[in-house]
């Protein structure tokens, strides 16, 4: 680092300031983009749909709040490049049997932001809005380029896709329409479609569009929940309650419920139920779209909540965290940051009991594991077996090693090779990522 570049930095921060800066400071975090999407929030996500032309898709899906952008294209054919007239040659030779090459069908890449819209709202606007019983086609747009699909990028999206599907296939079948026929599929090929494409609709405002869907809306369940009652409020803690909608035949629910909730720890209680329905006199924000569903409501109403799970704990522990810890908290377990030294929670804590996870309530280190180490931060020698991750941290020209909440994921601090007998390892943690759960408190369990 140049020298006026470290006295700026000691200026601004203080000599503490820069001392957690160089000692527990782990790099920024890096934000995940999907491909082509760097212009867009860090928090974007994607997925590629097919519902015939691309022109009304991409009119409907927009009209979807949290949806940031729709971009018409090409996708899961054979060629590597291709165009509109490409694929219109394509499919006239399909129908002369003059080629047995895989077309690509016109889709529309939906850009959206999680955290304002569940991907299965998303799904559930795209069944809705098109013919899925429709073979090759849509309306009068006929040919294998104008097929019904949904090209994943993640397991996640693969999983919701197709639980969401089972469920429209319900309703479907209940009012006389055959099998969806839609194609679930990763996603391979992806062409941006030529500019005069793009927002055509709005381009052109009377311009064709042949989408048209079942008129069957989508339902978690058709018999409104009728066949299970929802949950007894009186048996539930109305100041801050998790409550997670089940489904009878449901495998990700099933999962949930054995790599989450049979290890359940955590400070904020937990209920399941297989009605659609919130308890009386509580209320969702909106209806149920797939399950596992995990609502947290607050009072008795729902502030936010999980859609969908398919082995992925991490990420539903980090959505669990940003709604239980400080921004302070939240600063370090998920921007890898560091607080001030001499700051921080447990600091001078002496008393016996564990030092837990403040999102899983998984047990990290033991009292007698903690010494004082004149750093200013919470620090110990050894940890609970099993708790912790680490991994390399090369940030600001120096080799260290991160320590990570193995059941959250959440950053804690760092470990350095100056502590004292018998491990010689110094855990330098941030203790405002820590929970300190004593003794009595856990005889009282």
């Amino acid at each position: 680092m140049k020298t006026v570049n470290l006295i700026a930095l000691i200026i601004s921060l203080g000599v503490a300031g820069v001392l957690a800066y160089f000692v527990m400071r782990p790099p920024a975090a890096t934000p995940l983009l999907s491909s082509g999407e760097q212009h867009m929030s860090a928090d974007v996500q994607s997925i590629v749909l097919g519902m015939g032309c691309f022109w009304g898709a991409e009119k409907r899906l927009s009209a979807i709040p949290g949806v940031v952008d729709v971009e018409s294209g090409y996708a899961n054919g054979d060629a590597a490049r291709v165009g509109y007239e490409d694929v219109l040659e394509q499919e006239r030779q399909i129908k002369r049997g003059r080629s047995e090459a895989r077309n690509h069908a016109e889709v529309i890449k939906v850009s959206f932001d999680p955290k304002k819209v569940e991907l299965a709202t998303i799904l559930a606007a795209f069944w809705e809005n098109h013919d899925p019983t429709q073979v090759d086609g849509q309306g009068n747009d006929i040919g294998t380029n104008y097929r019904s699909a949904i090209y994943y990028t993640t397991p996640e999206q693969k999983a919701l896709a197709e639980q969401t599907r089972d469920i429209y296939q319900q309703s479907l079948t209940r009012e006389g329409f055959g099998p969806i026929v839609t194609e679930i599929a990763p996603l391979t090929h992806y062409n941006r479609a030529e500019e005069y494409h793009q927002d055509y609709l709005v381009k052109n405002p009377n311009g064709y569009c042949g989408l048209g869907g079942t008129g069957v809306k989508y339902a978690m369940d058709g018999n409104g929940g009728q066949a299970h009652p929802p949950l007894d409020p009186a048996t539930l803690n109305a100041e801050r309650q998790l409550i997670v909608f089940e489904a009878e035949t449901c495998p990700y629910c099933e999962k949930f419920k054995n790599e989450v909730l049979s290890k359940w720890q955590a400070d904020v209680p937990v209920a399941t139920t297989l009605s659609p329905r919130p308890p009386e006199g509580w209320t969702l924000a909106k209806a149920l779209f797939a399950t596992p569903t995990i609502v947290l409501f607050k009072n008795g109403r729902e502030v936010s909540r999980y859609t969908g799970y398919n082995g992925e704990q991490q990420a539903f522990w980090k959505w669990l965290g940003f709604q239980l810890l400080t921004p302070a908290q939240q600063r370090i377990a998920f921007e890898q940051g560091t607080e001030v030294p001499g700051s921080g929670s447990h600091l001078d804590e002496k008393r016996a009991g564990y030092y837990v996870d403040p999102i899983t309530g998984a047990r990290l280190f033991r009292s007698d594991a903690k010494f004082e180490s004149g750093t200013g931060w919470p620090s110990f020698f050894n940890p609970i077996e099993g708790a912790l991750e680490m991994r390399v941290d090369d940030s600001h020209g120096m080799r260290r090693v991160e320590v990570l909440s193995k059941s959250s994921g959440i950053h804690l601090g760092h470990v350095f090779d100056d502590g004292p007998p018998p491990s010689g390892k110094r855990y330098c943690i941030n203790g405002n990522v820590l929970k300190f759960v004593p003794d009595e408190a856990v005889a009282r369990q």
